[in-house]
């Protein structure tokens, strides 16, 4: 498994409707992409958002990062939508599980 981990902040001034068009088109595509095994998105009461991603290996995961449609949104997140953004990778993340039986 290969982990992707986008921890962002928004701009205030961003327009929220053409975000949330291109959030959702973008997460249906990431779906359809060979090797997308799961995504998910939280949000802080400061306004952080932590999005997780999680792929077959890290060729999956490249090849979404140049996905041409992919390219295009996310030139526009640095223009229009994001203040700041971190993305960490890895890689055979170490693992811990628990289930209460």
């Amino acid at each position: 498994m290969f982990l992707v981990v986008f921890r962002n902040r928004k701009r205030a001034d961003i327009d929220a409707r053409a975000y949330s068009r291109d959030a959702e088109a973008m997460e249906a595509l990431a779906r359809s992409q060979p090797g997308f095994l799961s995504f998910k998105s939280y949000a802080s009461e400061d306004g952080e958002v932590i999005a997780l991603s999680e792929w077959e290996d890290e060729a999956s995961a490249r090849d979404w990062g140049r996905q041409a449609e992919h390219v295009i949104v996310q030139g526009r997140g640095r223009d229009d939508y994001y203040r700041d953004y971190t993305l960490f990778a890895c890689d055979s993340p170490r693992i811990h599980r628990f289930e209460r039986s």
